[in-house]
C-alpha cells in the first residue's frame, strides 16, 4: 500500500499502511510459559502463551479468579512470576525493565489514587513517575479527550465513580505509552459512561497504543475486540480473531411454533437437527455456524415443512454471542476438569 503524492490520508488509512508494510505479525508483547504459582498451592497462571500484536485491542475474557489481574500484574511489574518469560518490545522484559515499564500504561481495576489531589495534579504526576518533563500541553489533551478539563481543579474525592475511573484512564495516558492495559475499565459505571469510553478507547487505538482489555461485559469485547482469548483458573482456553470465533463456534437456534401440535418427529424432517417441545408445539433447531449456514438450513427446515403439509404460525431465529461462545468454553472446561 504505497503512499501516494498529493493524497490526504487519514489516521486509519495511514495505521493500516504501517500495519501493511510491517506485517499482522509485528508482535508487541510475548509471553512463554508464564507460570505463577503462590505458597499454598494456588496457581493463578498456568504455563500461559500469548502473542499481542502491535496496534491492536485485544479482550481478556474469564470468570472472577481466572487470572486476568495477575497476568497484567506480571507484565507491569506487580506480580513476579514463578517461571517464564516475558518479552516486550521485542526484548525480554527483564534485562531493561525500567525504560519498558514506560512505555507501557496501566488502568488498574481498583481506583487507587491520592484522592485529595487535583485532578491535574495527579496526571501531572504520574507523567512525571516515568522521568518525562512536565508538558501542561500534554496533560491538557489528555484531559479535554476524557472531558476531565472542566473538573482538573476539583479533588478526585469529589468526582463521581465514573469520572474517577476517567482519572485512571488520565494517568495511564498522561506518559503516552504505546501498549495499555485495561483492567476492568468500565467496572460500576453506568451504560452512557461505559459508551463514551467505549468510543474513547477506539481513538487511544487509532493514535497506534495496542490496548489490552480485560472485562466482565463481554458486550465489550464484541464491540470492539480484534482478538478475543478466554481464560480460566491460569489456564488460556483459546485465542482468536473474533470474528473467526463466531463463525468457527456460533450457533443458531430456531424456535418455530407449530399451528398442531405433533406426537413425533415425521420422516420429513429427520435429516434436521430438531427437537420436538412443549408437548409437541414448537420445533426447535440448533445447529449451523457463524458463517451462516444455520439460517440457511433453517430455511430448508421451512420448505420442508410446507412440503409435508405441517403448518405453523411463528419462527423466531437467533445468532450465538460471543458471551455464548464464552459460557459454553468455560463450562465444557469446567466440565471436562470435574
Amino acid at each position: 500500500m504505497p503512499l501516494r503524492k498529493g493524497i490526504v490520508f487519514t489516521a486509519m488509512e495511514i495505521r493500516l499502511c504501517c500495519c501493511h508494510e510491517r506485517g499482522m505479525d509485528d508482535i508487541i508483547l510475548r509471553l512463554s510459559g508464564l507460570t505463577k504459582t503462590y505458597p499454598g498451592g494456588l496457581t493463578a497462571m498456568n504455563n500461559v502463551d500469548l502473542t499481542i500484536r502491535r496496534g491492536e485491542i485485544f479482550a481478556l475474557l474469564g470468570p472472577n479468579g481466572a487470572g486476568k489481574t495477575t497476568l497484567i500484574g506480571a507484565v507491569c511489574g506487580l506480580v513476579t512470576p514463578t517461571s517464564g518469560t516475558i518479552e516486550v518490545f521485542g526484548d525480554n522484559i527483564r534485562n531493561n525493565w525500567r525504560s519498558a515499564r514506560a512505555r507501557i500504561g496501566l488502568v488498574p481495576q481498583e481506583l487507587s489514587t491520592d484522592m485529595f489531589e487535583p485532578v491535574h495534579r495527579a496526571v501531572s504526576y504520574s507523567r512525571g513517575l516515568f522521568g518525562l518533563a512536565p508538558d501542561k500541553a500534554r496533560i491538557e489533551e489528555v484531559l479535554r479527550s476524557l472531558s476531565l478539563w472542566d473538573k482538573r481543579d476539583e479533588q478526585i474525592r469529589a468526582l463521581s465513580g465514573g469520572m474517577k475511573r476517567r482519572v485512571l484512564i488520565a494517568k495511564a495516558m498522561a506518559h503516552e505509552p504505546d501498549l495499555l492495559f485495561l483492567d476492568e475499565p468500565t467496572a460500576g459505571v453506568d451504560v452512557e459512561l461505559r459508551k463514551d469510553m467505549w468510543r474513547l478507547i477506539g481513538e487511544m487505538r487509532e493514535r497506534g497504543t495496542t490496548i489490552i482489555l480485560t472485562t466482565h461485559y463481554i458486550e465489550e469485547a464484541e464491540e470492539m475486540a480484534d482478538r478475543v482469548g478466554v481464560i480460566r483458573k491460569g489456564k488460556v482456553l483459546m485465542v482468536d480473531d473474533k470474528n473467526a470465533m463466531m463463525q468457527r463456534l456460533g450457533t443458531t437456534e430456531a424456535v418455530i411454533t407449530l399451528a398442531v401440535p405433533l406426537a413425533q418427529l415425521p420422516l420429513a424432517l429427520k435429516d434436521f437437527p430438531v427437537t420436538l417441545e412443549n408437548g409437541g408445539s414448537k420445533l426447535c433447531y440448533r445447529g449451523g455456524d457463524g458463517s451462516g449456514k444455520g439460517r440457511a438450513e433453517v430455511a430448508g427446515l421451512t420448505k420442508a415443512l410446507v412440503r409435508a403439509d405441517i403448518d405453523y404460525v411463528g419462527i423466531e431465529i437467533r445468532e450465538s454471542s460471543l458471551e455464548d461462545i464464552f459460557v459454553g468454553l468455560v463450562e465444557n472446561d469446567a466440565g471436562e476438569a470435574a
